[in-house]
C-alpha cells in the first residue's frame, strides 16, 4: 500500500476518532458519577449511590462482548468501513440523549432505568470500535510501522478521556460546584454528539482494508474465532487485565478517590488527571514505535514487572498530602500502562489470521475489559470500604500484573512477522 505522508495522517486520523468519541463518553460518566448517583440513584448513604451510578457504569462494559460480537461479525463480512461508521454513531447518539434525561426527582425510576437501557446500547458501540479500529490501523500499516500505528489506537481511546477530564473541568471550574451538580453535568454528554458527527464525516470516504477482502469463514466469524483461535483468545484477554485494572482504577476511578478519600476539590483532581492523561498520549505512539525496534515482548514483560513491583509505592505517592508528589505517582503509572497498551494494540492484531481478526480481537480485548476494565471502580470502592484501608486497591493492581506477566511470558514475538 502506498505509504505517503497524506494517506498515512488520514488513515490514523479516521482510526483514531471513534474511540476519542467513546471513550470521551465513558470518561464523562466516570468523572460525573458521583453527580449522576444521587440524580439517579437516591439513597441516604452516598457510598451506596455512588456505587449503584459505577454498577451502571460496569453495566455497559458488560454489553461489550456482545458488542465485539455483532460489529465484529459486520468487520469480517462487510468490511472494517461499515462496522466503524456503525459503531460511531451508536455512541453518538445515546451520548447526546444521556444530557437530556429526566432526573429520579423528576420521572422516578423510569429515569434510572431509562440511563441504564442508554449505557447498555453505549457498550454495545464501544464493544465494536476498539478491536476494528485498531484492526484498521495495523492492517494499513507496513511490517516495520505496525506497532507505531497501533499506539494511534489507542491515543484515541485515552484521548477521549483527556478530553472527557478537560471538558469536565472547564465545566467544574466556570459553573461551580452548586450549577454542576443541578445542571452542569449535562453539557459535557450534550457536547458529545459534536465528536460523534466529526467521526461520521471522516468515515465517509474511508479506503477498505489494504489486505483485499478477507478469506470468507467457513462459518460465522465468531464461532470460527472460538473454534480455531481460542488459545490466542485466551492469551490475549489475559494479557490485559493489569491494563484493564491498571487505566480504570488510576485515570478514571482516581479523580473520584481524589475527592472521597483525600478531600481534593473536583476541579484540582480533575487538573491532575488530565496533565497526566497528556503523559499517556505522548508515550502510546512512542511505546508502539519502540517496539518495532526491540520487539513486543520484552516491553510488555517490563512494564507489567514495573506494575508487580511498583504499584503499592506509586499508588502511596498518589496518595500523598503534596501535589507534586501525586503527580508523580499518576506520572509512574502513566509510563507504565503506557507501554502495556501502547504496545498491546499491535501485539492483539498480530495473534489472528484476517479472515476472523475483527471478531476474535473486538472478543478477547472487550471481555476483558469487560470484567475488570468496566468493574474497577467498583472493585476499589469496595474493597476500601470493607478493608477501611485506603490502599487497598494498589494490591488489586499487583495481583492483576502478576496473571498478566505469567501469561505475557507464553506470547510469541511477533513484531517483525508477517501478519497472518
Amino acid at each position: 500500500m502506498r505509504q505517503d505522508g497524506s494517506l498515512t495522517r488520514h488513515a490514523i486520523l479516521v482510526g483514531m476518532i471513534g474511540n476519542v468519541m467513546e471513550w470521551y463518553d465513558f470518561a464523562v460518566y466516570g468523572y460525573f458519577a458521583g453527580i449522576i448517583g444521587r440524580q439517579f440513584f437516591p439513597a441516604e448513604d452516598p457510598i451506596s449511590s455512588l456505587l449503584a451510578a459505577f454498577g451502571v457504569f460496569a453495566a455497559g462494559f458488560l454489553m461489550r462482548p456482545v458488542g465485539s460480537v455483532i460489529f465484529g461479525h459486520i468487520g469480517d463480512h462487510a468490511g472494517r468501513k461499515a462496522a466503524l461508521a456503525l459503531s460511531v454513531l451508536a455512541m453518538a447518539v445515546p451520548t447526546f440523549l444521556i444530557g437530556l434525561l429526566p432526573t429520579y426527582a423528576q420521572a422516578g425510576a423510569a429515569a434510572s432505568a431509562m440511563l441504564v437501557l442508554l449505557r447498555l446500547v453505549q457498550g454495545l458501540a464501544v464493544g465494536g470500535e476498539y478491536g476494528t479500529s485498531t484492526v484498521f490501523l495495523v492492517e494499513h500499516a507496513a511490517t516495520g510501522r505496525r506497532g507505531f500505528f497501533g499506539g494511534w489506537s489507542v491515543v484515541g481511546a485515552t484521548g477521549g478521556v483527556l478530553l472527557g477530564s478537560a471538558v469536565g473541568a472547564v465545566v467544574t471550574t466556570t459553573l461551580g460546584n452548586a450549577a454542576t451538580a443541578a445542571w452542569g453535568w449535562r453539557v459535557p454528554f450534550l457536547l458529545g454528539i459534536t465528536v460523534g458527527l466529526t467521526g461520521l464525516y471522516l468515515r465517509r470516504d474511508l479506503v477498505e482494508d489494504p489486505l483485499g477482502p478477507s478469506e470468507a469463514p467457513l462459518r460465522l466469524p465468531v464461532v470460527e474465532a472460538f473454534l480455531t483461535e481460542w488459545r490466542s483468545i485466551l492469551k490475549i484477554f489475559g494479557f490485559n487485565i493489569v491494563y484493564a485494572i491498571g487505566f480504570y482504577t488510576c485515570f478514571v476511578y482516581v479523580t473520584t478517590y481524589w475527592r472521597q478519600v483525600d478531600f481534593i476539590s473536583a476541579s484540582k483532581a480533575l487538573d491532575l488527571n488530565s496533565l497526566t492523561i497528556l503523559l499517556l498520549l505522548v508515550l502510546y505512539p512512542v511505546a508502539g514505535a519502540l517496539s518495532d525496534r526491540i520487539g513486543r515482548k520484552p516491553l510488555l514483560l517490563a512494564a507489567q514487572a514495573g506494575v508487580l513491583g511498583l504499584a503499592w509505592p506509586l499508588f502511596w505517592l498518589m496518595h500523598h498530602s503534596s501535589t507534586a508528589m501525586i503527580l508523580l505517582g499518576q506520572a509512574g503509572f502513566a509510563i507504565l500502562i503506557a507501554f502495556i497498551g501502547g504496545v498491546g494494540a499491535a501485539t492483539m492484531v498480530e495473534a489472528f489470521p484476517q479472515r476472523v481478526r475483527c471478531s476474535a480481537v473486538s472478543i478477547a480485548y472487550n471481555a476483558c475489559f469487560a470484567l475488570f476494565g468496566g468493574t474497577a471502580p467498583m472493585v476499589a470502592i469496595y474493597l476500601i470500604e470493607r478493608s477501611h484501608n485506603d490502599m487497598s486497591p494498589a494490591f488489586y493492581l499487583i495481583g492483576a500484573a502478576a496473571v498478566s506477566l505469567a501469561v505475557t511470558l507464553t506470547l510469541p514475538e511477533t513484531a517483525r512477522a508477517p501478519l497472518r
